[in-house]
């Protein structure tokens, strides 16, 4: 196993009603930025519980995070906490809009251009203004975790950042707020929670026995309760588990001490800052290529992961492939589309202008051996077509 430091201080306050506590969570005295994206949060009552239990607080609001949170107007919000000396922010939404808090937080105080946080991949381990969040659509894990990406609209480009100062000082699951969401997002969020499992899992064999029994665990779960809670939201059964699955999909534990890829996650962000495609969904056109491309690297692992989570039996290599295609049954099961001709009718020259951004940023090896190499880069993306 790897040497690793685990630090997660993120206070989760997770189940029914839990919406009470947010009052004793908040510090004493702050002035809080509520930062939201579109209006769903007031259809379905969350935005009136969230000031109910904010009661003599001084509250600014800021509206308008998109699901895919640009850096254009996330300064804006950086604007108003520097100009309203804001001293909390409270984001109440899904993983976008705590990712553009996250940036929030990290450029009020930033010393120089905060676009440099994005460009740079800067680490914000300091001077971040604190932040609490209310989730309301589980997938990302963002709502326990350090890390965001946010899209440079300017460039189309979708980039991630972190630091240790970013973790949410509070996060308030409740597993009945799902009920409104649309099936859509449901499916996103099942497809998104089992790729952030898979690039911490689908590597190589490693001695990390724990950490791969707990990964798959969780993609045993996404698998028996996603489809379900899709068409019953409102089971709390389900819902929980759902919810809980995707946080503990990118919390930080299952990757401690042993390898990770995240190369699907990379190329699948050009996709969504090129074409506007759903997160999840770029994940599961990218994920199966990258699978099959890439499957003398990863062929032992996709191995265990045949036996171990559908129970296939052969040869390794037969093993390996039939995990592929079970995977993208999986997917289909969960309302994806596969391919990238799905989503596009024009996409003759996405391979090679990935290639080229990939280039320019100087990512000439991906993946958890550093071997997606920009060939091979060109070959997932063209394969996904």
């Amino acid at each position: 196993m790897l040497n690793f430091e685990l630090y997660n201080p993120t206070n989760l306050v997770f189940g029914k009603g839990q919406m009470e506590k947010l009052g004793s969570l908040v510090p004493a005295g702050a002035k809080i930025l509520l930062a939201y994206g579109g209006g769903s949060i007031f259809k379905n009552g969350i935005h009136e519980q969230v000031i109910n239990n904010l009661k003599g607080y001084e509250i600014v609001e800021f509206a308008g995070i998109e699901a895919n949170p640009h850096f254009e107007t996330l300064m804006k919000a950086v604007a108003i906490v520097k100009e309203q000396k804001i001293d909390f922010i409270l984001a109440v939404g899904g993983g976008s809009v705590i990712d553009g808090v996250k940036f929030i937080s990290g450029a009020v105080n930033y010393k120089g251009d905060p676009i440099e946080i994005l460009q740079k991949r800067i680490l914000i381990k300091e001077n971040a203004i604190p932040f609490g969040t209310v989730l309301t659509l589980p997938a990302t894990g963002s709502e326990m975790n350090s890390g965001a990406v946010v899209t440079i609209e300017a460039t189309k480009e979708k980039l991630a950042f972190g630091g240790s100062a970013l973790f949410p000082k509070f996060s308030i699951c409740d597993p009945t707020v799902i009920q409104s969401l649309p099936k859509r997002q449901l499916q996103n969020g099942v497809v998104d929670a089992y790729t952030h499992v898979m690039e911490q899992y689908l590597t190589y064999p490693h001695e990390g026995h724990l950490q791969d029994r707990i990964a798959e665990g969780i993609l045993q779960t996404l698998i028996e309760v996603g489809p379900k809670v899709v068409e019953d939201p409102a089971n709390y059964e389900l819902a929980s588990n759902f919810m809980w699955s995707c946080t503990m999909a990118l919390n930080g534990l299952i990757q401690k001490g042993v390898p990770s890829d995240w190369a699907t996650h990379m190329i699948g962000h050009e996709l969504t800052a090129m074409y506007g495609i759903d997160h999840a969904r770029t994940l599961a056109v990218i994920a199966p290529s990258l699978y099959t491309v890439m499957f003398e690297t990863k062929k032992g692992k996709l191995a265990q992961y045949g036996k171990r989570i559908f129970n296939l039996e052969g040869t390794d290599d037969e093993i390996a492939k039939e995990a592929i295609n079970k995977t993208v049954e999986f997917f289909h099961t969960m309302g994806m589309d596969t391919k990238l001709s799905d989503y596009k009718k024009e996409y003759s020259n996405t391979a090679d202008f990935i290639v080229s951004r990939f280039d320019e940023r100087g990512w000439k090896g991906l993946g958890e051996k550093q071997n997606i190499t920009l060939d091979k880069v060109k070959a997932i993306v063209e394969m996904s077509y």
